[in-house]
Parts: structure tokens; C-alpha cells; sequence
């Protein structure tokens, strides 16, 4: 019997989660400290999207046709949530393809804003080996500052100051959503606000997914 895609994916852990939440420092710091490796779904943004068509992908071709003004501007950030492919979930059989061509004998910390709760959930054998990490607005504005790109997308629109508010309200309500979405269905997640150091987020994950 040919083994599923959840058995062959045993060795994944898997942090998902709002935009500025460090999820990338802690998988590395993670990674590191055990000897996995590192998939970080932010790095192969632009493969997969080489690998998608119009049959796959629809609303992901939609936004490569659209000016950064059409993105960014002149849509609300509501029209922003619900039609981005990355939140809509496109290409994550990229994803999962990606990871079971990595060898398995050696762990794999697997993070990014595209892990959605609905989709990692059927990959888990046991709810341990994922978590979601959901900022605050106030931690995401300084983890975004603090990496000197909070006015990157903004700067190439018309309307900067409009362009991020439209961009800080869209990830605040993806947050939102994948707060209730782990909810609902008993999976873990964390908030992190400024009272959060890294090493307590640290330690927290390592505990969830029974490293420390």
C-alpha cells in the first residue's frame, strides 16, 4: 500500500502564521540547535509561481497582470484578503511536493504565511508538529520596521501611505482569520506582542513540538 502524504511527512514541523511574527528566526534558531533543515515557503514564492498556470493558480496569474497600484491601492483591504493566492491557498501542492523530495532521514522545520491551518492539518500524524503564530499589530508594525522593508511594496505604488494601511489592515485581518481558523479546529497557536522576547518564543515552540 502506497504510504500517504502525512505518513512520509512524519519529521515536518510545520510554523505558520501572520506576517512579522518570527516565524523565520525561530525556525532557524530551531533548525540549528536540533540539526534539521530549513523550508522556508517565502524562498520558493517565485518557483512556484513559474510551475503555475491559469488552471492551478487563477488568482495568482491575475495578480502578475495587475500594476502595483491594482494590488496595492485601489482595491480594499477586504477584496486584498479574499482574493490573494497565497491566503487562497494556491500552489501549496507545491509545497507539500517540495518536501517530500527532501531526504527523510533528517528533520525539516517548514514555515511561512502559507501553511494554512486547513491545509497542514490533514498532513499532521499528531497536532504537536505544527503552530501558528499570530502578532498583534503593534508587534508586526515593529518586526517590520525593525527589518527596514515596512515601506518596500508601499514605495513602488502611487499612494505609500495608502498602499500600507491597505497592507497592515490585510495581514491584520489574515491574523484574525487564522486565529479563529486554529481555533475551531483545536490546533495550537500562540500571540505574540512586544512582551514577547525571542528566546520565550523560542522556548515556547521547542516545548510545542517536544525539543526542549
Amino acid at each position: 500500500m502506497t504510504a500517504l502524504p502525512r505518513d512520509r511527512l512524519r519529521h515536518v514541523y510545520w510554523i505558520g502564521g501572520g506576517s512579522g511574527a518570527g516565524k523565520s528566526t525561530i525556525a532557524h534558531r530551531l533548525a540549528a540547535r536540533h540539526g534539521m533543515t530549513v523550508y522556508a515557503t517565502d524562498d520558493v514564492m517565485a518557483d512556484h509561481a513559474r510551475r503555475s498556470t491559469p488552471e492551478t493558480a487563477p488568482e495568482l496569474c491575475r495578480f502578475l497582470g495587475m500594476s502595483m497600484d491594482e494590488r496595492w491601492v485601489t482595491r480594499t483591504p477586504e477584496v486584498m484578503l479574499e482574493t490573494f493566492h497565497w491566503f487562497r491557498g494556491e500552489a501549496f501542492d507545491l509545497v507539500v511536493e517540495d518536501l517530500l523530495r527532501l531526504p527523510p532521514g533528517r528533520g525539516v522545520v517548514a514555515e511561512g504565511f502559507r501553511l494554512l491551518p486547513h491545509l497542514v492539518e490533514p498532513l499532521l500524524t499528531d497536532p504537536s508538529q505544527a503552530i501558528w503564530l499570530l502578532p498583534t499589530p503593534r508587534f508586526r508594525w515593529s518586526a517590520l520596521n525593525s527589518r527596514g522593508t515596512s515601506c518596500d511594496i508601499p514605495g513602488r505604488t502611487s499612494d505609500p501611505e495608502r498602499a500600507q494601511r491597505n497592507l497592515l489592515t490585510r495581514d491584520r485581518l489574515f491574523t484574525d482569520r487564522l486565529a479563529a481558523e486554529t481555533a475551531s479546529r483545536g490546533l495550537p497557536a500562540a500571540t505574540v506582542d512586544t512582551a514577547t522576547s525571542e528566546e520565550e518564543l523560542l522556548a515556547l515552540v521547542a516545548e510545542r513540538f517536544g525539543l526542549a
